[in-house]
């Protein structure tokens, strides 16, 4: 049984991946680690070995250097960011990217090489080759720019744990010297140019990799060969699995995910549960007693194929298109009212390729729970404007029910948000988010007057809102287009099959199954995003024994590479002999 199976009857905080006959090449702590790495240059005839140490973007490279200082008999140090350009000549080449917008840049297609001296990477380069004998340690983030090495082991980091060390202050963006400066505009930056810049070298870099180092937890490091980590990716995407979640507070947070996720009670609330963003969560590897953490976005570089299918890599790239999030606005706020970039835009203004489409899942909701979506029959679109405006200069409060639509928000309905088109949950919905993956591109056109956690007003953007309104969608259309879209599609006994959505202008279909009996779904060509809408637990497996059954729980998102070619659902545990519903999403034909 997978090791997200166990006696905890409840969401799973920590679901890990086991990794089969790899235990031998796994590391832990800077002991074993520093004794492995002396092992690999004692086997070797030379005299000289150069060690080159690659690392991500805020990887706590001094504290590797001490580690290895003190348990390795180092001849010489080299910083390879010595080489690199002052911070203020990068932010300069860059600024066109950054903008001066607090939230949105424009995608760079920025390489490191790009921002390092070639003549002070010459000079490194002699530094180095001047040692005739002992270990020379290349380190930082373009190291492999200054030597090939003899070992080359990469310094990795999950996307979480940036923001973490971005939002304490700890580190800033790659050589801006910005750690005070407030932590939208570093991730802002670490979104728009640090982390495409990064994951091109991490990538560039695939085949020369002899070791992976997991530098999240301080002076808590992991290493495994390259070798035993692309096994831990290949298995990953021959089975069901799990990103590890994350939660995070909100000005309009709500109790639902603490209360039912059993969450640490906070002084702001609970908004947002990110549990299918493989692009922000991580995975969980696990090699006999040793649990390594590494991006989820690593499976999607090294394993497209077999995660995404062939139809979805060829069309996308090494990107996965699907992002599913929690929403909690149970006992909380509204969220602003917003739209999203309609494709021509979003690729004309912040050079994505594709937009951010999404509908709303009613996971859960209270008595009086509303949605807002698309305009009012008579809504004057000047009119609104003006008070858009008028209310983001505190003038007044907009009166969104004037313009906007409002409908009842009950459990497992479902409303579709084509890009372009207005919406906002309100308080008291628990909403399942099923999205495209391009994620932070929301313009806000009113924020109900909240402040930011940060004690500044959350940034209002109606000067691009404005250029994307869908003016037509209006109240038939919404209700004839948008608003619980559902068609029986199949069933037998014991399941059915709905169509839920979402919008034909939208690439993702989503398929609701409600079962008491094992329901068999088949591979499509694309990857399978999951979540278990109802019912306490299921268990999926696979008809010709590909995997072993892997066991979700209520409200967890899972994962179904296009490689398994079939699995099976069924409840299970405290749910077996009832009736349970999963919502499944998938890129169409």
């Amino acid at each position: 049984m997978s090791s997200n199976a166990n006696n905890k009857k409840s969401y799973n905080l920590t679901p890990t991946v086991p990794i089969k006959d790899w235990d031998q090449y796994v590391w832990q702590s800077y002991d074993q680690i520093a004794s492995e790495l002396q092992d690999r240059i004692s086997r070797s005839p030379r005299r000289k070995t150069v060690l080159v140490v690659e690392c991500y973007p805020t990887v706590r490279q001094e504290e590797i250097i001490q580690a290895l200082q003190s348990r390795l008999n180092l001849t010489k140090v080299i910083r390879s960011e010595q080489a690199a350009m002052p911070g203020e000549q990068i932010k300069a080449l860059i600024q066109r990217y950054l903008t001066d917008d607090r939230v949105f840049g424009y995608m760079s297609p920025c390489t490191v090489d790009e921002f390092y001296s070639r003549e002070l990477l010459q000079d490194l380069k002699n530094e180095a080759d001047t040692v005739e004998d002992g270990l020379v340690v290349v380190i930082g983030f373009g190291a492999s720019l200054v030597a090939e090495g003899d070992i080359l082991v990469y310094a990795d980091i999950a996307r979480w744990e940036i923001q973490q060390r971005y939002r304490s202050k700890e580190f800033g963006n790659w050589r801006l010297d910005n750690r005070e400066e407030e932590t939208l505009r570093k991730y802002k930056a670490g979104f728009f140019f640090e982390w495409r810049m990064a994951d091109r070298l991490k990538r560039q870099l695939f085949s020369r990799i002899d070791y992976y180092l997991d530098t999240n937890a301080k002076d808590d490091p992991k290493m495994v060969t390259w070798d035993a980590l692309m096994a831990g990716l290949r298995q990953t995407a021959s089975q069901p699995f799990r990103l590890v979640p994350y939660f995070d507070p909100g000005v309009w947070g709500g109790k639902w995910l603490e209360e039912k996720i059993d969450l640490p009670p906070r002084e702001n609330p609970y908004a947002w549960g990110f549990d299918g963003v493989p692009e922000e969560n991580s995975l969980y590897f696990q090699y006999g007693s040793v649990r390594m953490e590494l991006p989820s976005i690593n499976l999607v570089f090294f394993q497209p194929r077999e995660l995404l299918g062939d139809r979805v890599y060829a069309r996308f790239g090494a990107e996965f298109p699907i992002r599913f999030d929690l929403l909690d606005t149970i006992g909380g706020g509204n969220l602003s009212l917003q739209v999203h970039p309609t494709t021509d835009y979003i690729r004309s203004t912040f050079g994505m390729n594709y937009t951010q489409d999404e509908s709303y899942y009613i996971l859960d909701s209270k008595p009086g729970a509303l949605v807002y979506l698309g305009l009012r029959e008579d809504a004057d679109g000047e009119a609104m404007l003006r008070e858009l405006q008028l209310a983001q200069e505190g003038e007044i409060s907009f009166p969104a029910e004037q313009y906007v639509n409002t409908y009842a928000a009950n459990k497992h309905d479902h409303f579709l948000i084509p890009a372009g088109t207005i919406h906002c949950s309100a308080s008291d919905c628990m909403v399942l988010e099923i999205s495209a993956t391009p994620y932070i591109f929301t313009f806000k056109l009113w924020d109900w007057g909240q402040i930011g956690l940060d004690g500044k007003p959350r940034p209002v953007h109606l000067e691009h809102g404005e250029k994307v309104i869908q003016w037509d969608r209006t109240t038939s259309w919404v209700e004839k287009q948008l608003v619980n879209s559902i068609v029986q599609v199949g069933g037998g006994a014991g399941w059915r099959e709905e169509r839920t959505g979402l919008h034909e202008f939208q690439f993702i279909e989503t398929r609701r199954h409600w079962f008491s009996e094992p329901v068999l779904h088949e591979a499509n060509g694309s990857v399978h995003m999951l979540n278990l809408v109802e019912g306490e637990e299921a268990v999926v497996e696979s008809p010709s024994g590909e995997f072993e059954p892997f066991v979700v729980r209520y409200a967890e998102t899972f994962i179904v590479p296009a490689s398994v070619s079939s699995y099976t659902i069924r409840p299970s545990g405290p749910s077996e002999g009832g009736k349970i519903a999963t919502i499944k999403a998938y890129v169409r034909s």
